[in-house]
């Protein structure tokens, strides 16, 4: 049926897109790296009398708790958080939770999809597709520019359902080494990934068409 083809041929631009989001959203988080430069140049660890490497393992154990499943329980060395901070990030680990689950899934729908497209020498498809998909991270990365702490704030307010993640430096030490700065790099991050992402389909896309 036409209309089953199509919805299939939707689905599958669809995890495709979703697929590249999911992927750039897992490399951005974790990028150790650039929490590391972070600590580094902006010295988060004397801010709350650690050193480097004491500040790291927290972060490592950090990301253990948002990125595995069967970690059920935040645990940091050197930070103990009130209830609503663990309230937030229990509810960051449902929304990690779920991009990996849509990795996965997507995964396995685009593995088909580009061997569908390979297959019957249709990867010039990717052009347009690829095409009005670079506008987005710049358009984004525009509206993000005009005022970062605002765009910050929306985020917050449509991703989560409380203002658990208002936290109070008093109570909540581990925001002191969580500046707004680290954050706002992490969406540069991820722009430039998503948009590499982009690009490269696109040339995959243009080669194909000249191979016809």
């Amino acid at each position: 049926m036409v209309w089953l083809n199509r919805l299939k041929n939707w689905g599958q631009w669809i995890s495709l897109y979703l697929w590249l989001v999911s992927g750039t959203i897992i490399l951005t988080i974790n990028a150790t790296w650039l929490y590391w430069i972070n600590a580094l140049t902006q010295k988060l660890g004397p801010t709350v009398n650690l050193s480097l490497g004491r500040l790291m393992t927290n972060y490592y154990q950090l990301l253990a708790y948002l990125n595995f499943p069967w970690t059920s329980r935040l645990a940091m060395n050197d930070f103990t958080d009130s209830v609503g901070a663990l309230r937030h990030f229990a509810d960051v680990k449902a929304l990690f939770m779920l991009n990996n689950v849509v990795f996965i899934v997507t995964s396995v729908v685009v593995f088909y999809f580009w061997r569908q497209l390979k297959r019957r020498q249709q990867l010039w498809r990717l052009v347009l597709p690829m095409q009005g998909a670079l506008w987005v991270p710049p358009l984004v990365a525009a509206i993000m520019a005009v005022n970062f702490d605002q765009f910050f704030v929306f985020f917050h307010e449509v991703l989560f359902r409380n203002s658990d993640w208002l936290f109070d430096p008093l109570y909540d030490r581990i925001i002191l080494v969580l500046p707004d700065t680290f954050f706002l790099q992490c969406f540069v991050l991820a722009f430039v990934i998503i948009e590499w992402a982009f690009a490269f389909y696109l040339s995959v896309g243009k080669q194909a068409l000249k191979n016809l």
